[in-house]
């Protein structure tokens, strides 16, 4: 990058760190560090919560993602669109979440069903969450190394380290330092500020792509030119898809329901609003707030891949193949470790500077040769066994399937893409020789960073700077919020049940401080030495599954289902995990040990044939077929199974166990009728045909007139135009008389670009004035809000413990038995006696 790029990056880092250093004066206890004193309002909630989620993680998943499977199989999400909708608009899961006023989710699980589910599902969720998060920091800090053209290694003080590690370091002690300061507080006005500040820089990047790069001359011929069953854009022609497929969509609609509010990365965002509705007013604005980032990220990867894979833009210096070049070799240089690989780095990096076979590399590529010769005459006969006895018709389905695979291979898109990156799985092979391992790694990170390393070569001055800092202000967003989740987690889900008396504030809040620096520390040190076996996506896909393949039925069903009971909860949450972490073990441990152990006991066959069979009902969208370089199972499909296992034994175990009529007390839980405590009291008005579409969409005493018109905009555009027409209306047309490749291109365009832009204008105004406004809002309510000391997680007979004497009070005036009485936080006068913040 030139010096511009740099002062863009810079002036930007110092505008974040200079407002949250002003943010930490208002932390006055434990509740305003974890939930931000309870007072956000729906834009920062909005906003900041947005630039949270989406971190530079999740892009480089998306481009690798977009790269692989193009546009297409996203269309088909919109079938569940009308549920999405409803469950927005109601505030599904949300609403009654935020209604508990738990500060985390174990807490809700301790209220909900016992401590010792709580302490159970807290380390299984930290486990999961941690391990997830850990891969964060590699891929953020290589995105940076590839995009910003560093050197791989850095020499400090004669001391040889990797650059990747030196920038996860760097950026990683920001993140704490942030995360530090001022915990939720901090946070989420530093992702507020850099949601702000993203908005103009959207505009500028779409901007120059438009201006510079042809829609009909430069990007619709490459996305259009693909082989059969493998489109970019049109839904009805993706059937060659494997990883990412309509599989992949229906199991995340599932998901979507079953887990709703089930991860906690960013669970500062579910409590920090100042009551229930406003969280889910926060919500709803989603609906409107990603025009102009989505439709930015698109289109980087079309250029990306339109630049990759279009033949005038592959000569030059600054032309594809040259990327391609010195993307490969950057790669090697980073996963090819070690002096007693020196000789075959140095073979394979020559080779692909200069397309010449070395004797030596010859006999790196001859031992490969043999490996796959070996198992292709394994595959074949695998092949034999398990179509042996087909019918007729399973065999002319097998010989359809083949030939259509032959076609796609022998497509001419195929054949380039494979002849542009031939040398690229040369030196795979050649790597694979001698590292395996490192091979599979190889191709991991060409995959990922194949995108970035485009756009390097793309962007011009300035544009760079602006691309680098939003990279950046995703990176520090998540890491930040990340951080915070996973180390409060640790402390309040984990050390406070475990613990037989409450911690002062300040004992806590150090606590929390440092656990919040010892994650940070484990993430580092992971992301060095982990090698990556998977897309990220997939990897997000198995690790989230140690927590999310039995977590949804509790939670869901905790918050309505009054049936629902502890039982339930750990049938589901030990079937679901237990299935989970079987998984990874299989998948890190089949290349190395099991494949060999199944074949050395002549049980590779068998295997085979029972994967097939299972999977042959589901096929294309599921195929199980045995590899010796890879788990037949995908992520997706293990997490799929996981959740399907924990939903049926929650049902069935809860309703065997709460017979006799038994149920629990869901007004204490979620602070209506005589237990209200905070906003609008929830009055449900009777149902009649007048209000019953406005129940349907969540609309309810406590919207106001801006509220009802917010709601409505959302529903007609979500369900009129996303769902009925672009889905309904374009599916049944292409049905009755499908569209030509070209007629899908201009869909595209129209729908993914026009109208996007047209919202994104729109939606760029509306919130940068709207968050600007309610951060203001944020800062006045924070200097006169007041804090509980027994407001600290802890809970006492399924209440919060600064809620027991509140609950006594409602009881006792209505004849109920009262909760036991929470036992006082010890405080002093430093930590109990709350502090007026400076001018």
């Amino acid at each position: 990058m030139y010096w511009l790029d740099w002062l863009i990056v810079a002036i930007g880092l110092l505008i974040v760190i200079a407002i949250g250093l002003r943010t930490q004066r208002y932390v006055k206890g434990v509740a305003d560090f974890l939930t931000a004193g309870r007072v956000a309002g729906r834009y920062v909630l909005c906003v900041a919560g947005a630039e949270a989620a989406m971190g530079l993680i999740s892009l480089v998943a998306m481009y690798e993602n977009y790269y692989q499977s193009g546009f297409a199989y996203g269309f088909w999400g919109a079938v569940a669109s009308p549920i999405f909708i409803i469950l927005g608009l109601t505030g599904y899961c949300v609403y009654r979440f935020r209604e508990t006023r738990a500060m985390t989710m174990g807490q809700f699980l301790e209220m909900r069903y016992s401590r010792r589910f709580r302490l159970f599902a807290g380390v299984l969720q930290a486990i999961s969450g941690i391990l997830n998060y850990a891969l964060f920091p590699a891929v953020g800090a290589r995105f940076i190394v590839y995009f910003c053209d560093l050197p791989v290694e850095l020499n400090v003080g004669g001391w040889i380290f990797p650059t990747f590690a030196v920038l996860m370091a760097v950026f990683l002690a920001m993140a704490v330092i942030i995360a530090t300061m001022g915990g939720q507080i901090t946070i989420m006005v530093t992702d507020c500020i850099q949601g702000l500040l993203s908005y103009p820089m959207y505009v500028v990047i779409v901007a120059f792509i438009l201006l510079n790069y042809s829609w009909s001359k430069d990007m619709v011929p490459a996305l259009l030119d693909r082989p059969p069953g493998k489109s970019m854009i049109n839904p009805f022609d993706i059937t060659g898809l494997r990883d990412f497929n309509l599989f992949y969509v229906l199991v995340g609609i599932f998901s979507s329901l079953v887990n709703r509010m089930g991860w906690s990365g960013t669970q500062g965002y579910s409590v920090a609003a100042r009551n229930a509705h406003e969280q889910k007013m926060g919500a709803v604005l989603g609906s409107w707030r990603a025009g102009f980032s989505n439709m930015m990220y698109i289109l980087l990867a079309i250029v990306a891949f339109t630049y990759l894979n279009t033949d005038r833009f592959q000569d030059g210096p600054l032309g594809a193949d040259h990327c391609r070049t010195e993307l490969a070799v950057k790669a090697v240089q980073d996963v090819v470790k070690g002096d007693h690989l020196a000789v075959a780095r140095g073979q394979v990096i020559d080779y692909i500077r200069t397309g010449v076979v070395t004797p030596e590399l010859q006999v790196l590529l001859d031992k490969t040769a043999a490996i796959k010769a070996k198992e292709e005459a394994d595959r074949a006969a695998i092949r034999y066994a398990v179509h042996k006895e087909d019918t007729p018709e399973q065999a002319a389905a097998a010989a359809k399937n083949a030939a259509a695979e032959a076609a796609v291979a022998e497509h001419n898109a195929e054949s380039r893409q494979k002849a542009r990156e031939a040398r690229i799985q040369v030196a795979r092979d050649a790597i694979r020789a001698v590292d395996p391992s490192a091979s599979q790694t190889f191709a991991t990170i060409f995959g990922q960073m194949r995108v970035p390393m485009a756009l390097r070569y793309l962007l011009p001055m300035g544009i760079t700077g602006l691309f680098c800092s939003l990279c950046i202000f995703l990176m520090l967003s998540t890491d930040t919020t990340y951080l915070h989740s996973w180390g409060s987690i640790v402390v309040q889900d984990v050390i406070l049940p475990l613990r037989g008396k409450p911690f002062t504030p300040k004992q806590q809040l150090t606590l929390l401080r440092i656990l919040i620096a010892c994650v940070a520390v484990f993430a580092f040190f992971f992301s060095w030495f982990f090698g990556q076996v998977d897309y990220i996506l997939m990897f997000f896909a198995i690790t989230g599954a140690i927590w999310l393949g039995g977590s949804g039925p509790c939670i869901v069903g905790g918050l309505y289902w009054k049936r629902g009971t502890t039982a339930g909860a750990w049938a589901a949450l030990t079937s679901g995990s237990t299935l989970a972490v079987a998984a990874i073990v299989l998948q890190k441990t089949w290349v190395a040990t099991i494949y060999p152990w199944l074949h050395r006991r002549e049980l590779v066959d068998d295997v085979a044939i029972w994967l097939e069979t299972l999977s042959r009902p589901f096929e294309p969208l599921v195929q199980w077929r045995m590899s010796s370089e890879k788990f037949p199972i995908n992520s997706q499909e293990v997490y799929a199974i996981t959740m399907l296992v924990s939903v049926g034994l929650y049902i069935v175990v809860s309703l065997i166990t709460s017979r006799g009529g038994r149920t629990f007390n869901m007004d204490r839980l979620l602070h209506r009728g005589k237990y209200h405590r905070e906003g609008l009291k929830l009055e449900r008005a009777p149902l009649t045909w007048r209000n019953v579409f406005s129940r349907l969409i969540g609309i309810d005493n406590q919207y106001s007139r801006g509220d009802k018109i917010l709601a409505w905009s959302v529903f007609v555009w979500s369900f009129g135009w996303s769902f009925l027409f672009c889905f309904v209306t374009v599916a049944i047309w292409n049905t009755i008389s499908p569209w030509s490749t070209a007629g899908w291109a201009r869909w595209f365009f129209i729908n993914n670009l026009v109208i996007a832009g047209i919202i994104g204008v729109v939606s760029t105004v509306w919130f940068t004035i709207g968050g600007t406004m309610d951060l203001r809002r944020l800062f006045r309510d924070l200097a006169k809000s007041e804090t509980n000391v027994l407001d600290d997680g802890r809970v006492v007979g399924h209440v919060s413990a600064d809620e027991v004497a509140l609950v006594e009070k409602a009881e006792h005036d209505n004849g109920t038995p009262a909760a036991p009485a929470a036992p006082a936080a010890p405080s002093s006068p430093s930590d109990s006696t709350p502090t007026p913040p400076s001018a």
